[in-house]
């Protein structure tokens, strides 16, 4: 599977035409929210099986977490819904907000 290529721990789940890049759900977030300009980047979602590219995209700062499979995975009949609902871990679809590692140190006086 491909890796996030900004941290390159995670499973990449989006890539960003205008960056030419393949993220997950958490760099994602912290490459297109940093100002109104990224987030007009429109992205695609990878499909969840092969990680090829699926029709859904979207741009904006944060996008929906979702699943979704390509054209060729969905033709498949090696897949299912059955076989995606079983490898979606919890941490892929997680509470819809990205995780806040931040140290506290831009907090208010």
């Amino acid at each position: 599977m491909k890796k996030c290529e900004l941290c390159n721990s995670c499973v990449a789940k989006i890539f960003c035409e205008s960056d030419k890049a393949t993220l997950c759900w958490e760099c994602d977030y912290r490459v297109h929210a940093a100002n109104f300009l990224v987030a007009k980047h429109s992205r695609i979602l990878l499909c969840h099986s092969c990680q090829s590219s699926t029709p859904w995209s979207c741009s904006g700062p944060k996008l929906p977490l979702t699943v979704t499979v390509c054209e060729s995975c969905a033709n498949s009949s090696s897949i299912n819904d059955d076989h995606v609902h079983e490898n979606i871990s919890e941490d892929e679809v997680g509470n819809g907000e990205p995780d806040d590692q931040t140290d506290g140190s831009d907090a208010d006086s």
